[in-house]
């Protein structure tokens, strides 16, 4: 997904993948709904004997091609190109469409992970996962991380094996 198979280290073994939570698309996919349904109702409300109707189909067209790149597009590339790459030696966070940046948090490093959910996030398994290294960031609030309990389960483990020196996970 973010992190290619080539750029692990010897002996690193990917524990777990992942994108944001899929409760990021709701609000695009709405958006995404409404668009088409307002454009599709003003192209039939356009009477044909307009004298400029084919300029009105064109800009209700136009319109809704930008509102559903801004609105629906946009962030579903967003969503798709943020990743989580949880590894026996580090934590990976991948974000960028066009620009990629990635911060990597060595699993030695970590000082403290918490987790925080509302009730509508428990009920969908999802939450925030915060992450304290000893690094130049500090603090990392990681949103909608999706199965937060079994991603925090897989750190907490990572992280007494890290402590154990044991970092292959054997």
């Amino acid at each position: 997904m973010t992190l290619p198979d080539h750029h692990l280290t010897q002996g690193e073994r990917r524990i777990r993948s992942f994108h944001p939570h899929w409760k990021r698309l709701v609000v695009p996919f709405i958006a995404l709904v409404l668009i088409v349904a307002a454009s599709g109702v003003a192209l039939f409300l356009i009477p044909g004997t307009f004298e400029y109707a084919n300029y009105a189909r064109l800009a209700v067209g136009v319109v809704a091609v930008l509102l559903l790149t801004i609105w629906s597009f946009v962030p579903y590339l967003q969503w798709k190109n943020t990743g989580y790459v949880l590894t026996t030696h580090r934590f990976t966070i991948s974000t960028g469409v066009l620009n990629k940046s990635t911060d990597e948090i060595p699993m030695a490093k970590v000082n403290t992970v918490s987790s925080d959910q509302t009730f509508f996030e428990r009920i969908l398994g999802c939450g925030t996962l915060t992450v304290e290294s000893a690094g130049d960031r500090g603090q990392i609030a990681l949103r909608d991380i999706p199965h937060i309990q079994d991603v925090r389960t897989d750190l907490f483990r990572l992280l007494e094996d890290a402590s154990d020196g044991d970092i292959d996970g054997h």
